[in-house]
């Protein structure tokens, strides 16, 4: 070994005859993996003679190649090889006519590269992702070769630069076409990595889905579905994973839908009545995507999906995978968005069959409940009557509107408190939320930190203000309602567009207040303590036009009842 070393470290003619012996014995040593040895290689300073023979390309480029790609296994000496312009002079190789020259000289890129960021930028720099593409393109059944090409594609795709330079190259139909002819399991996941990571870039996931990936998956699910092999449940995972994220963009979500009737879209629905979990997932999640626009959502109610999902989410109620209730949720809930279709589905009686979930202990599957529930009633009279006079619903919503440790299933609870009120007006249901003290939830949903919600609330309470008095008037006696509305009008901090909700529900209490003069006393004492007012008169020169007269036609209506 050490004549050999030698004997390569000293020569400068670089001649067939006498250097391949030596070469011969340092690969033999490489390939018996005895440790250290690639070490003792790089120690010897034979590294700039290897890299002047790859510039040369000689007869013993080949075998050059070969060595080097072997003693880059040990990652110790990857750094030396770099310093010593082996990438540099193995870049133009990847040219060569000859496979075996390629697929060595791939491996030893590879290898003196992995997980170095600089120099992966520099190969993508110099251009190796069309040659590694064109590779593929010509060599398409030499599975070692598309391997290391593979292997390559996938260490360099999370470079920006690699990802716009696939763009350019139609990676889409070579990974395509491999997808279809994988051998195992190994290029399986390969192809699926190498996806999962160019899948981010909008440009190329459109390519993909016109390159037909998605059909690609789609198929081979169906081939692995009904085994137990781990390895191939991996790769039902994460091609179906693939599927919903290449979903996310709305041009490749429309050609897979394509109008109900896309092959991706029926294997879809397939998944949700498998017995796969991950796949009834995938299947839930891909219906949510599908369902981002009106004419998908009513097209997919036609075709039946809503009883489908609801047997899903039947199936996981008592022990079930919070991960699928909760996809199932986002499904319904965006379905239920038209118009059209929230009256379709209360008519097949979706509310009732998703309040069986109310028995949920988990936060997220709670929180999507409420928002579907909240999506069924906007606008639905009917719906938000006869879900706001259910003592069992309020009661299980009081809950959690008081969830300290989840923010977001108590604001989620107390939006759907509001909407009850706002789409019933139904004096039942404001006499069921004030007897499960719904009020003083909703009183402090009108101080929240979000815009919105302090709407909803603001609104909610003047309606029920305005519906029956009598009813709601010790509630908001006993919250201290109108100094709290005085304190939003006062704080220069509170949105414009609160204040004038504020004004709105002082309006409808003094207009209603005026039914008894027992409450109207009360009410006058409550003004002339608080220095209202003064307060409107400053509301009255606000910026905001909008908000100023909102001020001055609460001012006349206070000076009515003088």
């Amino acid at each position: 070994m050490f004549d050999a070393m030698k004997a390569i470290s000293v020569s400068t003619e670089l001649v067939e005859e006498e250097l391949k012996p030596h070469l011969d014995v340092l690969l033999n040593l490489l390939l018996e993996k005895k440790k250290g040895t690639a070490e003792k290689i790089v120690s010897s300073g034979v590294l700039p003679i290897l890299a002047q023979v790859l510039r040369k390309k000689s007869p013993l480029t080949s075998q050059v190649t070969l060595l080097v790609a072997e003693m880059a296994r040990e990652a110790a000496v990857r750094e030396r090889c770099i310093e010593a312009g082996l990438v540099t002079a193995l870049v133009p190789l990847l040219n060569s006519p000859d496979q075996d020259q390629l697929l060595h000289t791939g491996r030893a890129i590879g290898r003196i590269c992995f997980e170095n960021a600089v120099q992966q930028t520099q190969l993508v720099e110099n251009g190796v992702i069309p040659r590694l593409v064109a590779i593929m393109q010509q060599y398409p059944e030499n599975d070692p070769l598309v391997n290391v090409c593979l292997l390559a594609l996938c260490n360099l795709a999370d470079v920006d630069a690699a990802r716009e330079a696939l763009v350019e190259v139609g990676v889409a139909e070579v990974l395509t076409y491999q997808l279809k002819r994988a051998p195992d399991a190994e290029r399986r996941h390969l192809i699926l990595e190498v996806l999962g990571s160019l899948g981010e870039s909008d440009v190329l996931k459109l390519q993909f889905v016109e390159a037909g990936v998605p059909e690609a998956l789609s198929e081979m699910i169906r081939t692995l579905q009904g085994g137990s092999d781990t390895h191939d449940l991996c790769s039902i995972k994460v091609a179906s994973n693939l599927i919903v994220t290449l979903l996310l963009g709305d041009e490749s979500m429309q050609k897979c839908f394509g109008e109900g009737t896309g092959m991706v879209y029926q294997d879809v629905l397939s998944w949700i009545q498998s017995a796969n979990t991950e796949l009834q997932l995938s299947g839930a999640l891909a219906i949510a995507n599908f369902a981002r626009n009106d004419s998908n959502c009513v097209k997919m109610l036609d075709l039946g999906v809503v009883p489908r999902i609801l047997d899903l989410l039947e199936q996981h109620v008592a022990e079930g995978d919070v991960s699928v209730q909760h996809a199932g949720l986002s499904a319904l809930r965006n379905l239920a968005i038209p118009a059209s279709n929230k009256v379709r589905m209360l008519e097949d009686g979706v509310t009732e069959r998703i309040r069986t979930l109310l028995r949920s202990d988990m936060p997220p599957v709670q929180f999507k409940l409420l928002g579907t529930l909240r999506m069924m009633v906007d606008g639905q009279e009917e719906a938000a009557s006869v879900l706001g006079k259910d003592e069992v619903l309020l009661a299980r919503v009081m809950e959690w509107c008081e969830a300290k440790d989840h923010a977001g299933v108590r604001g989620e609870a107390n939006r759907l408190l509001a909407a009850l009120i706002r789409h019933s007006r139904n004096p039942e249901v404001i006499h069921t939320v004030i007897k499960a003290d719904g009020v003083q939830h909703l009183i402090s949903m009108a101080t929240s930190e979000h815009v919105i919600m302090q709407n909803e609330a603001l609104v909610a309470l003047a309606i029920a203000s305005a519906i029956d008095i009598e009813a709601v008037q010790e509630p908001f006696r006993d919250a201290d309602l109108l100094p709290t509305l005085q304190k939003m009008l006062d704080d220069p901090v509170v949105a414009v567009e609160v204040k004038f909700s504020a004004l709105g529900l002082i309006c409808s209490l003094i207009s209603t207040y005026l039914l008894t003069n027992q409450t109207l006393c009360m009410l006058r004492e409550q003004i002339t303590s608080l220095n209202l007012r003064d307060t409107l008169s400053k509301l009255s020169t606000h910026t905001s036009t909008k908000l100023a007269k909102q001020a001055d036609t609460v001012m006349a209506v206070l000076s009515e009842t003088a």
